[in-house]
């Protein structure tokens, strides 16, 4: 297994229902498909840096997972299928990046505590 980490934008016009919905959607399919979901991220509405599809905002939100190779072409093919989402990126982290996630998982969760 390997481990990824995929950043989607998702169009600014859902409500908060339609958007926790989507993400949802995205996480049930990949724990169907027998990814583990280590971490998700809701980033919130952002400005983005040029219009995609008239629009100038999105919400963001990040998934790091652990998955088979093949669970990422499903993935992108129901990104590309769903209509509520703008763009995505999805790449698989290598060692540097495994730790570098680890650090800001823990230093998020100390954060928290205090």
């Amino acid at each position: 297994m390997n481990q990824y980490e995929t950043v989607f934008i998702l169009t600014p016009v859902l409500s908060d229902a339609q958007m926790k919905e989507a993400v949802d959607k995205f996480k049930a399919l990949l724990v169907a498909e027998g990814a583990e979901v280590i971490n998700e991220e809701n980033w919130g509405l952002k400005k983005l840096a040029y219009p995609i599809q008239k629009k100038s905002t999105g919400f963001y939100q990040l998934i790091e997972f652990n998955a088979e190779p093949q669970v990422i072409e499903k993935l992108e093919i129901n990104f590309r299928r769903d209509e509520r989402v703008i763009r995505f990126l999805t790449f698989r982290q290598d060692k540097f990046a495994a730790e570098y996630a680890a650090k800001r998982r823990n230093m998020k969760s100390t954060q928290k505590e205090n």
